[in-house]
């Protein structure tokens, strides 16, 4: 049952590795490692603890909203912070991903409790154009309901309140504030509070209550260990700013200017409980659990493979059947004198390795599609091993780049063999395009999408120190790596087919409406959409809606479906064209697997009307932009599949009958 462990399971898994190897030496995956924490007349003086910690930091991350795209940094909207402290580094995942994390001034003391603690007042006057465009801002972030993102020990500071059936839901972010419509209508997060109940007025949490729960370490060193951070935010507008209590009407932000001064005090209470049940190692578990749709997830994910599993078995069974007692009887033929005329699929085996047209750009995109297909297979491993858990915060990005970047080499290789086969000639143009075709397609993307964020002032913009980086892996390390591999495809011979192709085409009979390219590629995509249509509504949730996504196990055997359902899709159309005596499979098995991009593109934008609240045209195209990438990274993908399992297909069936 290994194959259904999740992130949380795989990290317990790994967690329990390096306890037993403890004895030994020190070892803790990067990004794992649990901290000690003390109470500060304790820290530094026990030797068993030598990193005991009493000072607990909190850390906060850029602010997002499901209603845009448009992720800012913490300092845009004006809140407390921490200008003197040294903001953390971050990897290329996380910086591919808008995450910006740097230091707070909210500070906590181990056990040491803290109520209505005074953190900043913001001031506002609203005569001077820099502070009214400031508040408009933070009630623009309001009305489209930005969340924070805080972080105590690489832990989500979690808002966890009731929701449908009595379940309890805990959201690793709290927004801004709220909104209440001319008509009194309270959105969002104004439902909490009966007081949040003026028309069009913003509700602005400027308070928050956070407990952190603890777990002390038994049979090993001293200390404690964090296990969970909860928090509740909360309005108040208090009336001594210097001494404030935490009482009171909420503070409101009429959507009238009013002139004159208005001032927000930044105030949080802070609380510790022990909790002997949580151990450091399951300490993710109530944020994943509460998670709307897991368990529809759990039923409909094992319902799909049932269903593709039947289906494939039944396309395997009903090949291997016909097939066999075709190659028989092609056989058996060749003994008998008086042979009848050839038909059926021997009938063009001295087209069928043709040469297709425009093979110059197909052995480019098999290239590609190679490299996609390994970089996709090995991250996935490594996710459901438990190195990219959510705890490792942008190594799952990280990894596919990286990986991207040294399979250089495959790509090259792959596009020269599959070149010179097709008996192209032109070898340097073959190199170049394949080092810089598809990837410049997909970087001419991000470049346009990233100038709309950088546009925007959004903190999603990618820095240009980190694109001149990208830049410097592709051109000094992935394109190097292919030329390196197209030299090893070019020098090696040519692949050997098992039947030599007639100097004359052969003339293709007139083909039924079903054999005909285009209605057999539409159809062929739908199988291979369909065992991966439910998981790819939970991935869409985790980059749209902001949701963790952790079921790596379940997406590594969904991938593996998907191999097999593209692979016999491709290969039961390509038999029944080959049947009809239409020799041309090269570019039809490309695209009939491939077509499953299609269907993703189709869905994407689906997914867009009916699930997502994004307004405004920059998000807009935005999305379309990223989806755009995905869907050619998809076709690549999906195509390179329905190729090989259909080349291997025909190289294998012609092989084994006997042709004169």
């Amino acid at each position: 049952m290994f194959v259904f462990c999740d992130a949380r399971c795989t990290l317990r898994v790994f967690l329990l590795l390096t306890s037993t190897l403890r004895s030994a030496s020190t070892f803790y995956l990067p990004g794992l490692a649990p901290v000690s924490f003390c109470e500060k007349n304790q820290a530094g003086k026990d030797q068993g603890v030598p990193d005991c910690r009493s000072e607990i930091e909190l850390f906060v991350n850029r602010l997002d909203s499901v209603e845009s795209v448009l992720p800012y940094e913490y300092t845009v909207f004006d809140f407390c912070a921490q200008k003197s402290e040294k903001r953390p580094s971050e990897n290329l995942g996380q910086v591919l991903f808008g995450e910006r994390i740097e230091p707070s001034p909210y500070k906590f003391e181990f056990k040491k409790e803290e109520q209505c603690k005074h953190v900043c007042t913001k001031t506002y006057d609203t005569k001077k154009t820099e502070d009214r465009q400031k508040l408009e801002f933070l009630k623009k972030g309001m009305l489209l309901n930005y969340q924070h993102h805080w972080i105590v020990d690489n832990m989500p500071v979690t808002w966890c309140y009731d929701v449908e059936d009595g379940q309890k839901f805990c959201n690793p972010g709290f927004p801004i504030g709220c909104y209440v419509t001319e008509d009194g209508r309270p959105k969002d997060a104004c439902v909490v509070n009966s007081e949040f109940n003026d028309k069009d007025t913003f509700y602005i949490f400027n308070h928050v209550d956070i407990t952190i729960f603890y777990h002390v370490v038994e049979h090993e060193a001293a200390g404690s260990r964090l296990v969970a951070a909860k928090m509740e935010p909360k309005s108040f507008k208090h009336t001594h700013i210097d001494n404030p209590d935490c009482s009171g009407v909420p503070m409101d932000l009429s959507n009238k200017f009013a002139v004159g001064e208005v001032k927000i005090a930044y105030t949080y209470s802070v609380y510790f409980k022990e909790d002997k049940n949580i151990r450091w190692a399951s300490r993710w578990d109530y944020i994943l659990e509460s998670m709307p749709h897991t368990n529809i997830q759990w039923f409909s994910i094992m319902n799909s493979l049932v269903i593709v599993l039947f289906l494939s078995g039944m396309v395997a069974m009903i090949m291997l059947r016909t097939l066999h007692k075709d190659i028989a009887r092609y056989n058996q033929m060749d003994s008998i004198e008086d042979a009848q005329e050839e038909f059926g699929w021997k009938l063009v085996h001295g087209d069928v390795f043709r040469p297709p047209r425009k093979g110059m750009l197909l052995s480019v995109f098999l290239g590609s599609g190679t490299q996609i297909f390994i970089m996709t297979f090995v991250t996935l491993f490594f996710a459901c091993l438990g190195f990219l858990s959510p705890a490792n915060r942008g190594a799952l990005m990280t990894c596919a780049m990286v990986l991207w970047v040294l399979l250089g080499t495959p790509a090259g290789y792959v596009a020269a063999r599959f070149y010179k086969s097709f008996g192209g000639e032109k070898w340097k143009t073959n190199v170049l395009l394949t080092a810089f075709l598809c990837p410049g397609i997909v970087f001419a993307d991000f470049f346009v999408m990233n100038l709309i964020l950088w546009g925007e002032g959004s903190s999603a913009a990618i820095p240009f120190g980190t694109l001149v980086a990208i830049l410097a892996l592709w051109f000094c390390i992935s394109v190097p790596l292919t030329f390196l591999g197209a030299y090893f495809g070019f020098k090696k011979n040519a692949i050997e087919h098992p039947v030599r192709t007639n100097q004359i085409p052969r003339q293709i009979p007139e083909q039924s409406f079903y054999t005909k390219a285009l209605p057999g590629i539409i159809m062929g995509g739908i199988l291979p959409f369909g065992c991966i249509f439910i998981q790819l509504f939970f991935i869409l949730n985790s980059i749209w809606s902001h949701q963790m996504y952790y079921m790596f196990g379940f997406l590594f055997l969904v991938f593996i479906i998907l191999v097999i359902t593209c692979s016999e899709a491709t290969v039961l159309l390509c038999y029944f064209h080959l049947c009809a005596e239409d020799y041309h499979w090269q570019w039809r098995s490309f695209l009939t697997s491939g077509f499953t991009a299609v269907y993703f593109l189709v869905y994407a934008i689906h997914y867009f009307f009916s699930k997502l609240q994004i307004t405004g045209l920059a998000s807009t195209m935005l999305y379309l932009g990223y989806t755009l990438i995905m869907t050619l990274i998809f076709f690549l993908f999906t195509g390179t599949i329905g190729f090989v399992a259909c080349f291997w297909f025909v190289t294998k069936i012609y092989s084994v009958v006997k042709v004169d």
